[in-house]
C-alpha cells in the first residue's frame, strides 16, 4: 500500500512538472528546457519515491521477523506448559493407582474383620443363653433356699440400699452444710461486729409511759378544777388521756400518738410550774407547745439527716423523720435506731463492694411509715413506701428496703437484705429494747415446746436467754443422721412459727450410755 502511494505521488510530481513545462512552452517558448527540467525533476520524484519503497519494505521485513519471534516463543511456553501438564497426570495416575491399590488390601482386611466378628458375636449369643439358663437355675435355687421371691428379695434389697444411703446423704449434707455455714458465719460475723464496733449508739430509750412530777398533790385538785373542767380542757386541747390517782407526786399522760403525748406533758408541766389552771390558760399554753413541738420534729429532722448525711429528701419526709424522734419501739427511739440501721448498712454494703450511699439512705428511711402509721391504715413497710414515693423518692432500691425489710414483698436489689440484717442487728444488740417478762416467758416455753413435739426427743432445754435450743434424743430410736436431719427441722419450724430478734441455734445431743454392775 505504501508502495502505491508512492507512485501516485511520484505520478503526480510528474504530471505537475509536465503541466509547468507546457506552460512554460506555451509562454515563454522554451520547450526544451522545461523538459529538461522535468525530466530531472521525474528522475528526482523516482529516486526519492524508490528510496521510500525501501525503507518501507525494510520496516515490514523487521516488523515480520520481530512478530514470528514472539509467535516463535509463545508455542515453545506452550509447549513447555503441555509437557508439565502430561508429567503431573502421569503422577497423578501413578497416585490413584497406589491409592486403589491401598483400598483394596483395606477392604480386604474389613472382610475378614466383619467375618471373625460374627463368628464372635455367634459364640457371645451361645454363652449368654447359657449365662441366662444358669442364672434362672441359681435364681429358683435362691428363692427356694431363702424362701422369699425374686421381687420380694428386690424390695428387701432396696429399703436396704435406701436406709444406707439416706443415712450416708444426710451425713454428706451435713458436712457440706457445716462447712459452707463456718465460712459463711465467719465472714459474717467478720462483717457485723466490724460494723457493731465502727458505730456505738445509745441503749434503750425514754419510757413510752410519760409521767409528769408535782411539787404536792395539792396540785392534783388545782389540775381536776371545779367539776372536773380543767382536767376536761386538757384532754380535749391535747387529746390524751390524764391520769390522776394515788401515787404521790405524779400524774400521767396516756395516748398512743407520741407526739400528742409529748405536747400534753410538755404543756402539764409547764401548767404546773406556772401555777394557773383554767381553761383559757390551757388553750394558750397547749398552742404555744404544739408549736414548739412542731419546730422541735423539724429541727430533729433536719439534726437526723445532717447526722446520717442524707441528701435531697423532700421537707415532707423530713418532718416525717422527725416525728420518728417521739416514736418509740419496745423502748428503743425509732429515729435512732433508723440513724443506726443507716451507719450499718454503710458499713456492710461498704464491706460487700457495694453503694455504701445508697445502703445508708435505705435504712434511714426503712422504719419512716412509723411516724404515720397511727393515722393510716396499713403495714408501716408499705405506708413508708406509698409515702417515700408520693414525695419523690424514685430509687427502686430505696423503695424496696423499705416495704420488704420484713419480707412482706421479695427483694429486687441486694440492698433490702442488707437492711434486714442492720436492722436485726439493730434490735437484737445488748440493751436496745427490753422485753416483758411474761413474753419472755412465753417465748422460752413455745421454743422448747416445738422441740419436744419431734419425734424420738426425751428432753429440751432453752438456754441463753432463748438464743440456743438443746435437744436430747434417745440415741436407740435415732441415728446420727437422723439426728442432723432433726436438727434442721426444728430450725425451720421455729422459722416458720416464731417471731424472734437475731438468731436461735439449735443444738441436738445423741449420746450412748454403756453400764454395767459389779457385784
Amino acid at each position: 500500500m505504501l508502495i502505491n502511494i508512492a507512485i501516485g505521488i511520484g505520478s503526480l510530481i510528474v504530471g505537475v512538472a509536465v503541466g509547468w513545462f507546457m506552460l512554460r512552452a506555451i509562454t515563454g517558448g522554451t520547450i526544451r528546457l522545461a523538459r529538461r527540467e522535468a525530466e530531472q525533476t521525474r528522475s528526482a520524484a523516482q529516486k526519492e519515491g524508490e528510496a521510500i519503497k525501501q525503507r518501507i519494505e525494510l520496516d515490514a521485513e523487521r516488523e515480520s521477523k520481530h512478530r514470528l519471534k514472539e509467535i516463535e516463543s509463545e508455542v515453545s511456553e506452550s509447549q513447555k506448559e503441555i509437557k508439565q501438564d502430561q508429567s503431573r497426570l502421569v503422577k497423578r495416575e501413578e497416585s490413584l493407582e497406589k491409592m486403589m491399590t491401598q483400598i483394596t488390601e483395606r477392604q480386604e482386611k474389613l472382610d475378614s474383620l466383619r467375618t471373625k466378628i460374627d463368628e464372635e458375636m455367634e459364640a457371645l449369643e451361645t454363652e449368654k443363653n447359657a449365662f441366662a439358663t444358669e442364672r434362672d437355675t441359681l435364681r429358683k435355687r435362691l428363692e427356694e433356699v431363702s424362701g422369699m421371691s425374686s421381687d420380694q428379695a428386690k424390695v428387701q434389697i432396696l429399703d436396704e440400699v435406701r436406709h444406707d444411703s439416706q443415712y450416708e446423704a444426710n451425713e454428706l449434707m451435713q458436712e457440706i452444710i457445716d462447712e459452707a455455714t463456718e465460712k459463711a458465719r465467719g465472714k459474717s460475723r467478720e462483717i457485723t461486729l466490724q460494723a457493731i464496733q465502727r458505730y456505738a449508739a445509745e441503749h434503750v430509750a425514754e419510757s413510752t409511759v410519760r409521767s409528769v412530777r408535782i411539787p404536792s398533790d395539792d396540785m392534783k385538785g388545782r389540775v381536776i378544777g371545779r367539776e372536773g373542767r380543767n382536767i376536761r380542757a386538757l384532754e380535749q386541747a391535747t387529746g390524751v388521756d390524764i391520769l390522776i390517782d394515788d401515787t404521790p407526786g405524779i400524774i400521767s399522760v396516756s395516748c398512743f400518738d407520741p407526739i400528742r403525748r409529748a405536747i400534753a406533758g410538755k404543756a402539764l408541766e409547764k401548767l404546773v410550774a406556772d401555777g394557773r389552771v383554767h381553761p383559757s390558760r390551757i388553750e394558750e399554753v397547749v398552742q404555744g407547745i404544739r408549736a414548739e413541738v412542731h419546730e422541735k420534729i423539724i429541727q430533729s429532722g433536719n439534726d437526723a439527716v445532717i447526722e446520717a448525711n442524707i441528701r435531697g429528701l423532700h421537707p415532707k419526709i423530713v418532718e416525717a423523720a422527725g416525728k420518728m424522734h417521739f416514736r418509740t419501739s419496745y423502748g428503743q427511739n425509732v429515729l435512732r435506731h433508723s440513724i443506726e440501721v443507716a451507719f450499718l448498712c454503710q458499713v456492710i454494703a461498704d464491706e460487700l463492694g457495694l453503694d455504701g450511699e445508697l445502703a445508708r439512705r435505705c435504712g434511714f428511711l426503712h422504719d419512716i411509715g412509723k411516724a404515720m402509721d397511727h393515722d393510716i391504715e396499713g403495714t408501716h413497710p408499705q405506708i413508708g413506701m406509698d409515702f417515700c414515693r408520693k414525695f419523690g423518692e424514685k430509687a427502686e432500691a430505696v423503695l424496696n428496703a423499705i416495704a420488704g425489710h420484713h419480707g412482706d414483698i421479695p427483694a429486687t436489689t441486694p440492698y433490702t437484705p442488707i437492711v434486714m440484717a442492720a436492722d436485726a442487728i439493730s434490735s437484737a444488740r445488748p440493751g436496745a429494747r427490753r422485753e416483758s417478762m411474761e413474753m419472755y416467758v412465753k417465748r422460752l416455753e413455745q421454743l422448747e415446746a416445738l422441740a419436744k413435739e419431734q419425734k424420738g426427743v426425751s428432753e429440751s432445754y432453752a438456754i441463753q436467754a432463748g438464743r440456743e435450743v438443746r435437744v436430747i434424743v434417745d440415741a436407740k430410736s435415732i441415728s446420727d443422721g437422723e439426728a442432723f436431719a432433726m436438727s434442721k427441722r426444728i430450725a425451720a419450724r421455729i422459722e416458720e412459727e416464731m417471731t424472734f430478734p437475731g438468731e436461735i441455734k439449735v443444738t441436738v445431743l445423741r449420746e450412748v450410755r454403756a453400764e454395767a454392775i459389779a457385784h
